[in-house]
């Protein structure tokens, strides 16, 4: 399996399928305790639900991955004069420079909270968002597998759904969740399809992603 090489150039823009990867500065860890994981998680809701879906998430603890759906074009603009508390101009404004603004006030507003809660200063995440498409099924499925692998793949777990801060669990699961969890199982013929693709061996070496 190969997937794409991430880059922080790509425009992220509307009905398009993205991976999103970003890691905290150096040797640090932007996850330090249960409540960490969860105020980000809170926040992603926040700061991204007027712009994305999300499809599935891992967050480890010196970085994290999504994959998520851009919202069409005119759900952005409604939101984007909700937020801006003003009109859409399409001689000045961007729509993608929008999109990629909620994603930084997302790390800017967790890098505030986890400053105050750790009395540090400073950067906490690299200063930029890796991002790559998916332009295929091949793609989707391939991202999925790869983020869900990704805790037993850095050994923090000896199996896809022990790690309770990724998507798995809650894509399997049958309480409402705000993942768009029927599109992700019909990529895969159903939830039994869904649980045995996971379960193949993992074998990273040949996936070309710089983390």
């Amino acid at each position: 399996m190969i997937l794409k090489t991430q880059n922080y150039h790509q425009k992220l823009e509307p009905n398009e399928i993205y991976h999103l990867f970003s890691r905290a500065n150096g040797s640090e860890l932007m996850f330090q305790s249960n409540e960490n994981y969860l105020y980000f998680l809170k926040k992603l809701d926040h700061h991204t639900a007027s712009i994305a879906k999300i499809y599935a998430y891992s967050l480890l603890p010196n970085h994290f991955h999504l994959l998520v759906r851009i919202n069409d074009f005119e759900y952005i603009i409604e939101q984007f004069e909700i937020i801006k508390k003003r009109k859409f101009n399409s001689d000045v404004d961007v729509i993608s420079d929008f999109i990629i603004e909620r994603f930084s006030n997302l790390l800017n507003g967790y890098t505030k909270a986890f400053n105050k809660m750790y009395h540090r200063k400073g950067a906490l995440f690299i200063d930029y968002i890796k991002r790559s498409k998916s332009e295929s099924e091949i793609d989707f499925v391939n991202f999925i597998w790869y983020i869900h692998k990704n805790a037993v793949h850095h050994g923090y777990t000896k199996k896809v759904g022990d790690w309770k801060y990724d998507s798995y669990s809650s894509l399997i699961d049958s309480r409402p969740s705000k993942l768009l969890r029927e599109e992700v199982i019909s990529f895969f013929g159903d939830k039994n399809a869904f649980i045995d693709f996971h379960d193949k061996p993992i074998d990273l070496k040949n996936i070309i992603i710089d983390i």
